[in-house]
């Protein structure tokens, strides 16, 4: 299996407000797409950091082989996901993809 860790810091021009609401938003259309997408595993959105955090939401999400992960990426509903509710909003993004075998040694 392969974890696809997406961390996200929103853009600084947005208000707390707008800021709960994109990141409710965003919790919604990717936990969405279990189900849709072949290959999820398991999909979290986590939106309520503690305040030693230095960004402001984290996708945790397994695969079930870097296939699936590559499929994912260009899948129509998750680049709907991506292009309406993630892009426009946020400011920096760090990935980390990785095989769980690797951590299980």
């Amino acid at each position: 299996m392969v974890k696809h860790i997406i961390l996200w810091t929103l853009k600084d021009s947005l208000t707390a407000e707008d800021k709960r609401s994109v990141k409710a938003a965003i919790k919604a259309g990717l936990e969405g797409l279990k189900g849709q997408v072949p290959g999820i595993v398991d999909i979290r959105v986590e939106t309520e950091g503690l305040p030693s955090s230095n960004a402001d939401l984290m996708l945790d999400s397994t695969f079930t082989d870097y296939e699936a992960l590559k499929a994912y990426a260009v899948h129509p509903a998750h680049v709907a996901v991506a292009d309406t509710q993630v892009r426009p909003f946020t400011a920096v993004r760090s990935c980390l993809d990785f095989e769980l075998q690797t951590i299980c040694k």
